[in-house]
């Protein structure tokens, strides 16, 4: 998740934004319109991960923001698809479920209920 300032009419306001892929995908058109618009970097939030490390048959699930692990939906050992919830966190009172970007088998959970996350904390473990 990135935070941008964005000023409108003289205001300013702060928007969380998510970023769904790298920009490889997107198309010159979007991409043109993508380069007006200047990212303000807040001061008090971290550099973004990406969501997923890939490593040879395998990857790691990482925390897209800063919060507290609410629920763990998965153990090692369990299979997972792409896109089913892993974990749920809790930021700003707000639950927010984490995806696997893979398929694959849990290999290690490193997180458990309760755990406070930094944005980009190694989350679990897939292989592939």
């Amino acid at each position: 998740m990135k935070l941008l300032r964005i000023t409108l009419e003289g205001k300013s306001y702060e928007v969380g934004v998510e970023l769904l892929d790298d920009g490889a995908g997107v198309s010159r058109a979007a991409g043109a319109a993508l380069s007006t618009v200047q990212q303000v970097p807040h001061p008090m939030q971290p550099s973004v991960s990406p969501p997923a490390r890939q490593a040879a048959g395998g990857g790691m699930v990482a925390s897209p923001m800063a919060g507290n692990v609410f629920k763990c939906l998965v153990k090692a050992g369990d299979p997972v698809a792409v896109n089913q919830t892993v974990i749920v966190l809790d930021a700003m009172k707000m639950e927010t479920p984490v995806v696997s970007p893979l398929a694959g088998t849990v290999q290690a959970v490193l997180v458990k209920v309760g755990d406070a996350v930094d944005e980009g904390t190694t989350l679990l473990q897939i292989e592939g």
